[in-house]
């Protein structure tokens, strides 16, 4: 599978006898279900080629200004989330990020995780991770270029911080490019949202029901036949 786009994770090597099964992962970094699915996504690195695919969810005119409203909902969610993976949304987070008035913009976040595909491709997951980090757990706004860049100096990718300060034209074609192809992917898939997987095989592709991200590992990596 190859969607022009490819940001290889994970497999099993080119000296594998049995081609290493080839995932699609459709997402947002600013996308809270997304974070809840990376414990997942880990496991599934182990086994399987992943290429992420941003869809820019909440990017550009999707954009919004936080307000009290949409800060009680953001927060109701991120404790189903919590309770439901186990995964961390802090208190710095709920006072800092879900503060009304500060900026819900995932173009940052997006275009620094598209920086480090054309620099480091295997350092994606990392960079997901640490960007996530950054928000749930640390309270940092990653709507803010700046602060994103931090957070990848932080992690030792620093040409891609200084590529997406400075806004660099390869950049910024490289996002408008994989996110249409985002968008093209859930449309063809009849994806509803994100996170959303696609496992590619020789009988063609197949759409992972999301729930299976928030579940047993075990269960989860037969159903795509890695076990």
């Amino acid at each position: 599978m190859n969607y022009g786009v490819e940001r290889l994770i994970g497999g099993t090597g080119p000296l594998s006898a049995v081609p290493p099964k080839e995932l699609t992962y459709l997402y947002d970094p600013l996308c809270g279900w997304c974070y809840g699915a990376m414990p997942a996504l880990e496991a599934l690195r182990a086994k399987a080629r992943i290429t992420f695919v941003p869809t820019g969810l909440f990017a550009g005119e999707a954009a919004r200004v936080m307000d009290a409203g949409f800060a009680a909902y953001a927060w109701e969610n991120d404790r189903r989330i919590a309770a439901l993976t186990g995964q961390p949304f802090s208190q710095l987070y709920r006072e800092q990020v879900l503060r009304p008035g500060t900026a819900f913009d995932s173009t940052a976040a997006t275009l620094a995780l598209v920086a480090v595909g054309l620099e480091v491709p295997e350092q994606l997951l990392a960079a997901c991770k640490a960007i996530q980090h950054a928000r749930y757990v640390d309270g940092r706004n990653t709507s803010i270029r700046r602060e994103v860049a931090t957070v990848l100096d932080g992690i030792g990718l620093c040409s891609a911080a200084t590529r997406l300060l400075a806004d660099d034209a390869d950049v910024l074609a490289a996002a408008r490019n994989e996110v249409a192809t985002g968008r093209r992917l859930m449309t063809a898939h009849g994806a509803r949202g994100v996170p959303t997987v696609v496992l590619s095989t020789n009988q063609g592709d197949r759409l992972i029901p999301s729930q299976l991200l928030y579940g047993d590992r075990e269960t989860l990596l037969r159903q795509l036949d890695l076990v």
